[in-house]
């Protein structure tokens, strides 16, 4: 029990442990490494020293039997059709003998018979081809097609030099290519194809450095678990002091998110406020015209201004509002309605013709309705368009308002544009937090901005912190802007 506590405040963390697997990892990769290279020198230099030596001493010693055994063979014809079966014999002892060794894949003599290249690998077959030059009864080609090859591209060479040539490829094989000179004339060559089988002294490589590389690993293992040993007290006393900065840090910051949400909370209640005092005012000319051939029309117009007055002031009793309140599945808002409700009862009451402003309504009937409450629609739209106008100054000013569905594409989107002078190129470039400057807050380009820049980052947020949207804005290529609203489905 006593060392089972003394253990247990050393307090090892998960990240220890991953650095000292990756530690571990990199040395065994290392040393894996080290093995690769110095196992590929070793056995380069052992390939090297076998070509200089038993590969050619090898094709040498059968050429050279091939060569003794025509030149006691100089008989006559009689005497020749006499002994052919013990010369086939002695041929195929010569041939397949070597092919009996572990290192020989396979052996071969390559001649050219009338401007044809045969490769010869049995007794009878270099009988008839040495004693009556006829060719072999059944053509090797395909299967000495790289001996063949290899023989074209060397011919020439062989013939003038009469020097052994021997080749080491990329997997390992010999390739050794021996003049065969019978009659003091060259004829052709011995071909043979050795792979040395090097398995053994891979094998003992690999178990040197795998003894090592255990040795090594140990002793690195150790010596982190003894550095992890002399430094768990000062983790012990770190964690402390992050523990004790990290709740004051909480403090703080939930002290600062309260700021936040109390000062957005005031700005929002700034802007509905100076909203609801202009509903109030149409509220009031509405009464003022209020006769009997209008009562329909003075209901639906003033239940509306009245509702968006009940939700401001329902507004003012939250910082954070539930998210019922602003999504919720009774909520069936139809967006066409709300935008033609804004235009014809809100922004042409104050901006008309007359004044240099135009609205131009482009709706998609086959809107689809969404589940968020009218109002917090109305929030989001109105400032948009209501920048537009703000920032737009000249005269014949067009207002553009635009709904399309893409269901095929699991979406649907809201355009408001204008035909003004556009949005500054350098409100459109994207804070450090990944959004578009003019969605920020305390930003405008309006002259005595003190009280501005709220109206399109209160739009952003109410969009797409609550409704769950998308909003971008961009300048039009033939002037103006156009703020995007894109809704899925």
């Amino acid at each position: 029990m006593g060392l089972q506590k003394r253990i247990r405040k050393y307090r090892f963390e998960i990240r220890h442990f991953i650095i000292l697997f990756i530690i571990l990892a990199a040395f065994q990769v290392a040393l894996s490494y080290l093995n690769k290279i110095s196992s590929k020198a070793l056995i380069e230099q052992t390939m090297d020293l076998y070509r200089k030596d038993s590969a050619i001493r090898l094709g040498n010693l059968v050429t050279t039997s091939l060569e003794l055994l025509l030149e006691q063979s100089q008989l006559s014809k009689i005497q020749i059709d006499e002994s052919r079966q013990k010369i086939i014999q002695a041929f195929d002892i010569i041939l397949n003998q070597q092919t009996l060794q572990q290192n020989v894949d396979y052996i071969c003599l390559i001649f050219t018979i009338d401007s044809t290249d045969w490769a010869i690998d049995e007794g009878s077959d270099l009988f008839n081809f040495i004693y009556y030059n006829l060719p072999p009864r059944q053509p090797r080609a395909t299967h000495y097609s790289e001996a063949i090859n290899r023989y074209r591209v060397m011919a020439e060479d062989l013939r003038q030099t009469e020097q052994i040539f021997c080749d080491w490829d990329d997997v390992s094989s010999f390739h050794v290519l021996v003049p065969f000179v019978p009659k003091g004339e060259f004829e052709g060559v011995v071909y043979i194809k050795i792979t040395p089988d090097v398995s053994n002294i891979t094998r003992e490589i690999s178990t040197v450095y795998d003894e090592t590389g255990i040795l090594f690993t140990a002793l690195i293992l150790f010596g982190l678990l003894a550095m992890f040993y002399i430094t768990s007290y000062t983790v012990k006393e770190r964690d402390l002091a992050q523990e004790q900065l990290y709740r004051e840090r909480e403090k703080q910051v939930m002290a600062e998110v309260a700021h936040q949400k109390e000062a957005l909370f005031t700005k929002r209640i700034y802007h509905a406020h100076h909203k609801a005092e202009k509903v109030m005012g149409f509220i009031k000319e509405e009464i003022r015209e209020l006769t009997a051939a209008n009562i329909q029309k003075f209901k639906y117009v003033v239940t509306r201004y009245s509702n968006f007055i009940s939700r401001v002031i329902y507004d003012m009793k939250w910082y954070d509002p539930p998210v019922h309140a602003t999504r919720n599945p009774i909520f069936e808002t139809n967006i066409n309605q709300v935008i033609e409700f804004l235009v014809n009862y809100l922004f042409k009451r104050v901006y008309h013709e007359k004044r240099g402003y135009e609205f131009e309504l482009d709706l998609d009937q086959k809107m689809p309705l969404v589940h968020i409450n009218e109002y917090v629609v109305w929030e989001i739209l109105e400032p948009l368009i209501q920048n537009s106008i703000d920032h737009n100054k000249e005269k014949n000013i067009l207002i553009t308002i635009q709904t399309r569905n893409y269901p095929d594409k699991g979406y649907s989107e809201i355009l408001v544009m204008d035909n003004g002078r556009g949005i500054e190129p350098e409100m459109l470039l994207a804070s450090p937090q990944g959004i578009k400057e003019i969605f920020l807050e305390h930003t405008s380009t309006r002259e005595n901005a003190k009280n501005s820049g709220y109206g399109c980052y209160i739009a952003y947020e109410l969009s797409t912190r609550r409704c769950g949207w998308k909003m971008d804005a961009m300048n039009l290529q033939n002037g103006g802007c156009s703020i995007r609203i894109t809704i899925p489905l």
